[in-house]
Parts: C-alpha cells; sequence; structure tokens
C-alpha cells in the first residue's frame, strides 16, 4: 500500500464540514465537535503583534527560532515547572503540528514504529506514516485514566519502537496521567533506547489539579506544546518542541529545509502572550465552569462519564445505554437536532463505537442550549 493510502481522514473535520454546510442552509447548529477555542486572543499579544507588524520586522528568523521567544520560554519554564532547559534546546514551529511532523522525520526510519494511546490524538497516527513509521495504538481504558503504562510499554515494545508518546492531558478523554506512571514510562523509555515524547498542548488547561511537565521527571523528555489552545492563538500556527542536545542539529537541518522558519509576526506575538496570565485564568475558569454543567447533566441523558475529566475542554462518554452505533448516532444527532459532537471512532478503534467526545471550546449558552436539543431528541426516539 502506498504511504498516502494509509493517510485516515480528520473525521471531526469532516463532521464540521457538514455542520457547515446545514449552517449555510439556515439552521442553527450548536458546536461541541471541534477542539477550537472560542475566545478571541487576548488583547495584549494583538497589540503587540501590531506594534511588531508597523516596525516591519517580518524578515525570517533562524530556523530553530527567534531567540527571544526561545529564551522567553526558558524563563517560562523555570518559572511553571521549576526545571532548567537551555534556550537552543527549544525549536520554534509552525504549531504543534509542525513539532511532531519534525520529530518523526529526525526519530524515524522505514518501518520504525511509535507506541501510542488508543484513544488518542488521530493525527499522531497520520504524522508517523508520513514519515514512514508504524503507529502501534495500544487500547487504555479507565483503569489507566486512559493513559499509557509501563506495563503497557512492556507488552508492546518492539525492537524497532523509538518512542512512546503521552498525550497529557489526554485527547480525547481531559484525563491526567498520574506522576508514579509518568515517572515508570520515562524510566522504561530510557532503559530501552527510546524517547518518551509528552504531548503537553492543554498544560495550563486543567481544573483542581496542577498537570506535570515531562521534564520534571526525566531532562531528556522530548516535550511539544503550542500556544493554540491555553492561549487561544489557533490560526497564529505557533508552537514548540524541546528535544535533548544530541538531537538539535538533526532537527536545525531538517527545519532549514522544510520550514525554513515559523512565522515571524506569531513568533513576536508569542512573547506577549508568556506574560498575558490574567486573560489566560478568565478562559480556563470559562472552561471549568462548562466542564462542571456537563458532568451535572450529561449522565442523567444516558451518557456516561467512567473518569472524570481534569484537564483539556472535552469529555468523553460512553453511549452504550443510548445505541450500539456512536458514529450513526453523531450524525442523526446532527441531522435532527443541530448538536455536533464527535463519533469515538475518530480517536481510535478500542471500544470506539461505544463512545463520543464532547467538546466544551464554545460559550455556556450554547451548551446549555445543545443539551437541551439532545434532550428532546432522545424523548422523540423514545416516543
Amino acid at each position: 500500500m502506498r504511504r498516502i493510502d494509509q493517510i485516515e481522514p480528520f473525521r471531526v473535520m469532516q463532521l464540521l464540514e457538514r455542520a457547515k454546510q446545514l449552517e449555510a442552509a439556515g439552521r442553527r447548529i450548536i458546536h461541541m465537535e471541534i477542539g477550537e477555542p472560542d475566545f478571541p486572543t487576548p488583547a495584549a499579544v494583538i497589540a503587540e503583534a501590531h506594534r511588531q507588524l508597523d516596525r516591519g520586522d517580518n524578515f525570517y528568523t533562524p530556523s530553530t527560532g527567534n531567540p527571544a521567544l526561545q529564551q522567553a520560554l526558558a524563563d517560562w519554564y523555570a518559572r511553571e515547572y521549576n526545571v532548567s532547559v537551555a534556550p537552543e534546546r527549544i525549536l520554534i514551529t509552525p504549531g504543534s503540528s509542525g513539532a511532531f511532523s519534525l520529530l518523526y522525520a529526525v526519530l524515524l526510519e522505514a518501518g520504525e514504529s511509535v507506541l501510542l494511546s488508543d484513544p488518542g490524538y488521530p493525527c499522531q497516527r497520520n504524522f508517523i506514516r508520513l514519515a514512514g513509521g508504524c503507529p502501534i495504538n495500544i487500547p487504555v481504558g479507565p483503569e489507566t485514566r486512559y493513559h499509557l503504562s509501563a506495563e503497557l510499554l512492556e507488552r508492546h515494545w518492539r525492537d524497532d519502537t523509538r518512542a512512546a508518546v503521552v498525550i497529557n492531558p489526554s485527547n480525547p478523554t481531559g484525563t491526567l496521567i498520574c506522576d508514579d506512571a509518568l515517572t515508570a514510562i520515562a524510566a522504561y523509555c530510557r532503559a530501552h533506547g527510546g524517547h518518551l515524547i509528552s504531548d503537553e498542548i492543554y498544560h495550563g488547561l486543567t481544573y483542581g489539579v496542577r498537570a506535570r511537565s515531562a521534564l520534571e521527571f526525566d531532562d531528556q523528555a522530548i516535550v511539544v506544546n503550542g500556544f493554540s489552545k491555553r492561549w487561544a492563538m489557533t490560526g497564529w500556527r505557533i508552537g514548540w518542541v524541546i528535544v535533548p542536545e544530541a538531537l538539535i542539529d538533526a532537527c536545525r537541518r531538517v527545519m532549514q529545509n522544510i520550514f525554513i522558519a515559523a512565522p515571524t509576526l506569531s513568533q513576536y506575538a508569542a512573547i506577549a502572550a508568556l506574560g498575558a496570565t490574567e486573560a489566560t485564568e478568565a478562559m480556563r475558569r470559562a472552561y471549568d465552569e462548562r466542564r462542571r454543567f456537563l458532568l451535572d447533566t450529561l449522565p442523567a441523558l444516558g451518557f456516561d462519564i467512567v473518569v472524570e475529566p481534569q484537564g483539556a475542554f472535552y469529555i468523553y462518554a460512553n453511549v452504550r445505554r443510548l445505541t450500539d452505533d456512536a458514529p450513526s448516532f453523531c450524525r442523526e444527532l446532527l441531522e435532527c437536532a443541530g448538536v455536533a459532537i464527535t463519533p469515538g471512532e475518530d480517536f481510535g478503534r478500542y471500544r470506539a463505537r461505544e463512545h463520543v467526545r464532547f467538546s466544551y471550546a464554545t460559550g455556556l449558552d450554547d451548551i446549555q442550549c445543545g443539551i437541551s436539543r439532545i434532550s428532546a431528541f432522545l424523548n422523540s426516539r423514545e416516543s
């Protein structure tokens, strides 16, 4: 099979496209499918972008990033996690997707494998396939809070395995990995000559608990993050990856050829974003209010939440009481009730037809309306 033929569609985007078609036809659709913040980018970030645009500095930065942003992120890691990271290890990328594409290009030879959680972020599989690698999807459930564990790594690690990926907090489940599990995974990867890759894009969006960076447990961990979620900067396409010193040169060579550099204006804006703590905290509180509303209302409608999410802006719910076919249920809900949620099949295969994902990256008024519509839809099916 050709490599491109192995690339699966990002189904939530297909669902969004259908929702947009219905909106164009005059329907009002409640969006709880897409993981994009509904908040505007903080005003201080936009103001800084305007200032830099007026200065006219829109030329290439070094391929690995604007040194001022690298230093600002190093300082941020010292404040946020009490870890010391050399600025040159922080590589600035066009979003976190650019970071993963870079990593797998550097780490993988044809056929080499990477261990992933199932369910997990769907694009990971395709990043790996595009680099010629082999994604190994490991079923995870409530017993590990939907995360990998050292025991699971031991069961699935192969001679050609180069890395294991932890998404913390998880997409689609919103759950955090416990400290002991993260410690054990880091130790296992080190002992077997592989890399721990920690996707920390939802750090800063946690509720009642602090997310720990993998760098607190292993200073050689590879950490990916970005400004899209916490800072509501999806369209700015700006992220970063922290790599061990031994990988910097290889990453630089790939970046010079593939990216040249991340967007210059976005890099300046990102420096300002790191100081926008009041705005990000206001967003976090709003997400938490929405989360608590859904946790209070969904179970009574038949959506079972086995593990309470403590991060990101997602709820992964079991729908066995409502249907044995989550994809058809989601399509029917969209067409009949005008509510868009994502079927579990977008995130893997393990018990996927039993699950759906709700995103609460939309306003509380819309979420309340969506719940009312879902309730009416379910009642109509019973009558």
